[in-house]
């Protein structure tokens, strides 16, 4: 006896696939993995290839003037600026999401909430240092430098 509790008429292996469980194609059909079949030889469905490529790394952030300040990446660039009594600074939203420009504690920045590619414009006149955050993302931080 086979394998399978077939009896085989050579005394070889018992016979496998569709043909051995009695599956036979219609008129005009064929069945996957036979000769002149069509699609895979099993019946596990093949799902598609539907990933993708990361997307490409963005430029870094880059101020749009002298005394300005890109937040890109959910942070402020530079994280650092000095600038002169009388200097206007200026926040322009690079990211996708919202953000805003608020100092810590006591402090005279309070932008609304920018969208993508907004700004906010302050005028510094009073030296001294200037803490400020994302009030959405308190986790960015950053510090204007003010002298005279």
């Amino acid at each position: 006896m086979g394998a399978l509790g077939l009896v085989t008429a050579c005394g070889g292996s018992p016979p496998r696939g569709p043909a051995s469980r009695g599956i036979t194609p219609g008129a005009g059909q064929t069945l996957p993995g036979r000769p002149g079949g069509t699609g895979p030889a099993s019946s596990i469905p093949v799902m598609p290839n539907t990933a993708t490529a990361p997307p490409p790394r963005s430029a870094p952030a880059t101020p749009v003037g002298p005394n300005s300040v890109a937040i890109k990446n959910f942070a402020f660039h530079p994280a650092a600026l000095t600038v002169k009594a009388g200097t206007t600074v200026t926040w322009t939203n690079q990211d996708p999401e919202p953000h805003t420009v608020t100092s810590q504690g006591q402090g005279p920045l309070r932008s609304a909430t920018l969208a993508s590619g907004a700004s906010y414009p302050y005028k510094f006149t009073t030296p001294g240092t200037y803490k400020y955050q994302c009030s959405i993302h308190p986790f960015m931080t950053a510090t204007v430098t003010v002298t005279q």
